[in-house]
């Protein structure tokens, strides 16, 4: 039987790369004050010993007038070259190549930390940033390539293998290239070949300042998803240029633009994996140059199908190595149910970096913290006896956190079966990914002898009896009725109730949506599937307002429109009379009325947390995690648990624990 191709090597150019492979490109904001950091050397690093074949940096800035979000590395800086070398020594200790991936982002941009205008071809606003930009002109044009040349030759110093030139999602050389964006009349502008002029000459200037031993790769967008913009013709015209150059090793791909269509670039589980793959397809059929395709590729067989298929040489998992850094090393040994899958939910990655925060992932609290060591067995002398009450994502990762560290651990579980609010959630269209969470942490449990008893219900005198050194109690959280419910209103119910079949709504149903997450989009979709008329309703602005950080808001509108949901903002419940709803408008004070037959709550929860009180009550050494500790989403609820199980020592709890 033939050697799968994913385990087999490539040259790129002077670099040979072990399999196929490879941690893209991506963000992190772990840069300090515009320099590389010991979070970006432990990162990479690990991802390097999960076995990955090549890993590309994120995006070094190659001018004052790029700095579109305050963690960039500035790689125009010489300051850097110290903190590139710490990363690709790191890296090089478990042989794997490394590339820098530099970068301007052109009018992609805003002038907030700079205070300098934005440049880019043309003064064409972009839609996120909303910023006029300079359109620049031939010096600046020149001033812009040498800093190529000159962020490369600091790569070189740093120890870089090779760079990667980002020409794609968010860069003023895509600007350049897209019509949409590129209005210039000079020689940079017009045909494709004046508004490849720049990338071109970029490649030049880049081959002459890193010399023939390193690898360089340019990534281009395949189609901009946006009016007027670059489509696949044009990208494989551009690609075609790229190869005549002759001094490219590589080319890399992607879809969208990271502002206007981001939501296509880190597509969430309503996506389905391969989906861009249209674009590698067609280029590697244009050129002989090796190709890398990405698209929410989740687990190494899908990789080893798109290689196997033809449709790139290489094959790009971020978010998969997120989740996972021995993703490579475990599919490599066969260990492929061993693989911490991703969920493709964006909460963690893509989420917390739109909020400013670094990048984490909310199945692997390591994730950005791995200098920290989190996550690291930390064997103990004498394990304790750990009971854990509660088998949702909290009470799991306590579970496996602290048999990780050596504890005899049991978990009871009132239900028939583990999950949670998290195994609802995964029952609505489009979110059965989300339950891999609880499939993962099921099987790392498993593996790590977690003995589990379901169709459990302890009490305090139960958990005396089983004599216990140490508690942690993750009862979750209960539905708390709104003030203006009245409690015999049977037509009103909460969203767990639907999803677990307790209630059955039919007709018109209101959904109040007070979360402004999936909880009552999700709801509402299954309602609309199964027939109903369906509002959502909403005190917000914006109807699963939060849904805009994980890139799921725009997919929501579609298919709201196409399941005929309605959706009404800024109205706040102030009473039910008879079968009435009253709301009002807040920002007028106007009143309306609804009269559905059901209303659906997406409200805050209550801690469900009396056991907790009775046994500290009791002096047992015991830790309450995720909601019933403080209702929150399940990223909160894994970081609790894996807080609280790795903390448990041989002796006493922790004070800081038992307090909580």
């Amino acid at each position: 039987m033939p050697e799968q191709l994913i385990w087999t090597p490539l040259q790129l150019g002077p670099v040979t790369v072990r399999n196929r492979i490879v941690f893209s490109a991506h963000l992190t904001n772990y840069a300090v004050d515009g320099l590389p950091s010991e979070q970006h050397v432990a990162y990479y690093a690990a991802r390097a010993a999960g076995g990955a074949g090549l890993i590309i940096t994120e995006e070094h800035s190659t001018h004052p007038t790029d700095w579109p979000y305050e963690k960039l590395i500035h790689g125009f800086h010489p300051e850097v070259v110290p903190g590139y070398r710490r990363i690709t020594e790191a890296v090089h200790r478990h042989r794997v190549p490394i590339f820098a991936q530099i970068n301007h982002n052109g009018g992609q941009a805003s002038s907030m930390y700079s205070r300098l205008p934005v440049w880019a071809p043309s003064p064409v606003a972009d839609p996120l940033f909303r910023e006029v930009p300079k359109a620049v002109d031939a010096a600046e044009i020149a001033e812009i390539v040498a800093s190529y040349g000159l962020v490369a030759r600091h790569s070189a110093e740093g120890g870089f293998d090779g760079v990667e030139l980002q020409c794609s999602h968010s860069s003023i050389v895509r600007g350049f290239l897209s019509p949409a964006t590129n209005k210039r009349t000079d020689d940079y502008g017009g045909p494709l070949a004046n508004r490849a002029r720049i990338l071109i000459e970029i490649v030049d200037e880049v081959r002459r300042a890193i010399g023939p031993d390193l690898a360089l790769g340019v990534r281009l967008c395949g189609d901009e998803l946006i009016e007027g913009g670059t489509t696949i013709d044009e990208a494989v015209e551009v690609a075609r240029m790229v190869e005549a150059t002759g001094k490219v090793d590589y080319i890399n791909t992607s879809i969208g633009v990271a502002t206007a269509s981001l939501f296509m670039i880190e597509a969430s589980m309503h996506i389905p994996p391969g989906y861009s793959m249209f674009i590698p397809s067609a280029i590697r059929e244009a050129v002989d140059l090796p190709v890398v395709g990405v698209g929410r590729f989740k687990d190494p067989l899908q990789a080893e199908r798109a290689l196997a298929e033809g449709q790139c040489d290489l094959v790009g998992v971020v978010r998969g190595q997120i989740a996972d850094p021995d993703f490579v090393a475990k599919a490599r040994a066969g260990f492929t149910d061993d693989t911490r899958l991703c969920l493709s939910c964006n909460q963690e990655c893509v989420g917390r970096m739109g909020l400013n925060r670094w990048l984490g992932c909310i199945e692997n609290p390591a994730a950005g913290r791995e200098s920290e060591g989190v996550g690291q067995p930390r064997p103990v002398a004498v394990g304790r006896r750990v009971l854990v009450i509660g088998a949702g994502p909290a009470g799991l990762q306590a579970a496996l956190a602290a048999a990780r560290n050596g504890h005899h651990v049991t978990v009871v579980e009132r239900s028939g079966a583990a999950g949670g609010q998290v195994r609802l959630a995964a029952t609505v269209p489009n979110r059965a990914e989300f339950g891999d969470l609880i499939r993962n942490q099921l099987h790392e449990c498993g593996r790590l002898g977690v003995e589990f008893e379901f169709g459990v219900d302890v009490d305090a005198d139960e958990v005396e009896r089983r004599r216990p050194d140490t508690v942690v109690v993750a009862t979750g959280s209960v539905p708390d009725r709104p003030w203006w419910a009245p409690a015999d209103a049977a037509w009103i119910v909460d969203v767990r109730d639907v999803l677990d079949g307790t209630a059955q709504p039919t007709g018109s149903v209101l959904v109040l949506d007070e979360l402004g997450f999936h909880h009552a989009t999700s709801v509402a979709e299954l309602l609309a599937d199964r027939g109903c008329t369906v509002e959502v309703v909403s005190p917000g602005m914006v109807v699963g307002q939060d849904l805009g950080i994980t890139l799921d808001l725009e997919n929501w509108w579609i298919r709201a429109e196409s399941k005929g949901i309605a959706q009404s903002t800024e109205l706040v419940p102030m009473g039910v009379e008879g079968r009435v709803l009253n709301v009002q408008h807040h920002p007028t004070g106007a009143m309306e009325t609804r009269e559905p037959d059901w209303v659906v709550l997406a409200v805050p929860s209550t801690p469900a947390d009396a056991l907790f009180h009775e046994l500290r009550g009791r002096g047992l050494d015991v830790a309450r995690v995720g909601d019933a500790l403080a209702p929150r989403r399940a990223h909160a609820a894994v970081i609790d648990g894996e807080r609280v199980g790795a903390a448990i020592p041989t002796a006493q709890l922790a004070p800081q624990l038992a307090s909580r």
